[in-house]
């Protein structure tokens, strides 16, 4: 059974809509990190855009994956991957710009490397940790806080990077937490007596 449902998902096109936006997404990072290479107001409203163009694909390759019934190995390995790169990459290269601090980003990367790995060992057993909505929220208030400080600059009478500092902080909270939730799920189900 588990072999015919992989042998089926295998066979799916691996350029379908969905992995297509991936691939978009994983072509976007670069360009937003060349961005930020150029911390002038342009540089950075065009990094903060490119940034929310590649958000919204992931966005966008769920909904189209759930709805065509177009998931494929391929994407579930990749978009994952690929989020975490676009957050990772564009939150180090923030850091020389004295836009986010280097202990809030060694947080947020160590917790990812942390939960990539349990997901490993739980797929290794064949059992699937499914992410929370604190996950979700995490990830929602991530991306805020990305668009805000790469904008940097005040627009509209605004302090831009202040906003975007908020939004960190309520995203690191989350990390956190959601973290905390992952690891005492990954603990009940794989320390025996425990429930």
């Amino acid at each position: 059974m588990v072999n015919r449902q992989m042998e089926k998902e295998l066979k799916k096109p691996l350029l379908n809509l969905p992995n297509s936006l991936t691939l978009a997404r994983l072509v976007s990072i670069p360009v937003v990190l060349i961005c930020l290479t150029f911390p002038d107001r342009m540089g950075s409203f065009l990094a903060a855009l490119f940034f929310t163009l590649a958000s919204l694909t992931d966005i966008l390759d769920g909904f189209f994956a759930r709805k065509y019934g177009t998931v494929t190995v391929l994407g579930k390995l990749l978009d994952p991957l690929v989020d975490k790169l676009l957050v990772s990459l564009t939150m180090i290269m923030l850091i020389p710009l004295g836009r986010i601090p280097v202990w809030m980003v060694i947080l947020i990367i160590a917790r990812e490397i942390a939960l990539t790995g349990l997901r490993g060992i739980a797929a290794g057993e064949g059992i699937v940790i499914q992410a929370s909505r604190l996950g979700k929220y995490k990830t929602l208030l991530q991306s805020f806080a990305l668009v805000g400080l790469c904008l940097h600059y005040p627009y509209f009478g605004v302090n831009i990077h202040v906003v975007g500092t908020v939004f960190l902080w309520g995203a690191l909270i989350l990390t956190l937490w959601s973290g905390w939730d992952y690891f005492r799920r990954f603990y009940s189900l794989f320390v025996p007596g425990r429930s």
